[in-house]
């Protein structure tokens, strides 16, 4: 049987979010219920990856031991729920480094694809911005939109969005369980 796979957004998806950015362990806070849906999935036979952007390297805000001291954490918390995390992908560049890692862009969904040998069309990336959605669909996965973080702006500016979207990570978890 192939491994299936749920791909996560970090920020505004797992953890509360800031427009200042999440720049410590300590500011890093799952929102609640995320890492129970996380462990809901893996009891489910899925494994679950994160990807990221994660500018705040680039505009010198941390740097990357602090950001994997971030990662440390959310995987210990994780794993206290019950859950595990495979693997984190992340995008260290700013907006204006046109690379082609950071989301809306596809390259991380590529490197994931190719580090797990999975086909993206058969994999749920879920999100709670507009580029999480724009990169999910260009790299052919299936999108999933959470109201968490940025969600509720997202719909506020995109309305007419044709996939599903949940409350939380945790009902999207529950979708996702329902449909396997």
């Amino acid at each position: 049987m192939t491994e299936r796979y749920v791909i996560l957004d970090r920020d505004g998806t797992i953890n509360v979010d800031s427009d200042a950015f999440i720049k410590s362990p300590d500011e890093w806070l799952p929102l609640p219920g995320s890492l129970e849906a996380i462990a809901l999935l893996n009891r489910h036979g899925y494994k679950v990856v994160v990807i990221s952007n994660q500018s705040g390297i680039a505009r010198g805000l941390f740097d990357l031991a602090t950001l994997e001291a971030m990662h440390d954490k959310m995987r210990r918390l994780t794993a206290g729920a019950g859950g595990q995390i495979e693997k984190v992908y992340f995008c260290p560049h700013g907006p204006a480094d046109d690379c082609c890692c950071r989301k809306p862009k596809t390259g991380l969904f590529e490197d994931f694809a190719q580090d797990k040998r999975v086909d993206l069309k058969n994999v749920y990336s879920i999100g709670d911005s507009f580029r999480d959605i724009e990169a999910s669909l260009a790299a052919g996965s299936r999108p999933i939109l959470v109201k968490t973080g940025k969600g509720l702006q997202t719909l506020q500016k995109h309305p007419n969005l044709n996939f599903p979207i949940f409350e939380n990570l945790y009902d999207a978890a529950k979708y996702i369980v329902s449909k396997s």
